[in-house]
């Protein structure tokens, strides 16, 4: 029999910087895997313990990452060859196909259970794109979802369609890991390495660019994010 425990809506935020890939990956397998380890005692022990809800904010070197379901065809640049252009690859175990990292990209990453606040991996995806879409209509810019394309574009359904953030998920026992990129000041050559989440002629932009500016604060854009991540999933830090 399942044990009773309290909710936990609360949400432990941190802002890792300017991190490598790997390591960010193998801590957020660490606290993914304590939130399991404590759900599977509470179910063997009725221990009632109550699970952690953690959120990272980080910006990753130049990387390229593939999806378990991905296409290593939609990476154009050969991988013996990402050195010259200061980047790396890893094929890891999220959805989607293939992302792009970098310095200028906002990062985040919801390490949630979600039995604290709804089970539906569905609505858990659409909460995650409204979050982005309200930070940017903050900024004046009018982002929609593209039906049947996970993340947050521009224009979609024109030929001006144009993706400005993207989104991964793994989840387990309601246990959510990875998460969204959402390009502010990104170097978008990097993007012509790739077939961007396997969608081929469809463009990919970054909030500067769309604002004709140089720089847009990121320490701005992240504090944007948390205030609607945390309306939208009831939740408080």
């Amino acid at each position: 029999m399942q044990a009773y425990y309290i909710l936990n809506k609360q949400l432990q935020l941190q802002d890792l910087g300017l991190k490598d890939y790997k390591e960010t990956w193998e801590y957020q397998e660490s606290l993914f895997a304590a939130i399991i380890d404590i759900k599977i005692k509470n179910r063997r022990e009725a221990a009632g313990l109550q699970t952690p809800n953690h959120f990272l904010f980080v910006e990753h070197p130049h990387v390229y990452t593939l999806g378990k379901s991905g296409d290593l065809d939609n990476l154009l640049i050969p991988k013996d060859t990402l050195a010259a252009i200061g980047a790396t690859f890893y094929k890891i175990n999220r959805g989607g196909d293939i992302t792009y990292h970098g310095p200028g990209q906002v990062v985040g990453y919801p390490i949630m259970d979600l039995e604290n606040f709804f089970t539906d991996i569905h609505k858990y995806l659409r909460l995650l794109e409204e979050m982005v879409i309200l930070t940017l209509a903050q900024y004046g810019v009018k982002a929609e979802r593209s039906e049947g394309e996970t993340g947050v574009w521009l224009d979609p359904g024109t030929p001006f369609a144009r993706k400005i953030c993207a989104m991964g998920v793994r989840a387990s026992r309601w246990v959510t890991m990875h998460g969204f990129a959402l390009n502010v000041n990104a170097d978008l050559g990097y993007f012509d390495h790739m077939i961007p989440c396997g969608i081929k002629d469809k463009a990919v932009t970054s909030l500067n660019v769309e604002l004709g500016v140089q720089q847009v604060s990121m320490e701005d854009v992240k504090a944007s994010l948390l205030k609607h991540f945390l309306v939208l999933f009831n939740a408080h830090l």
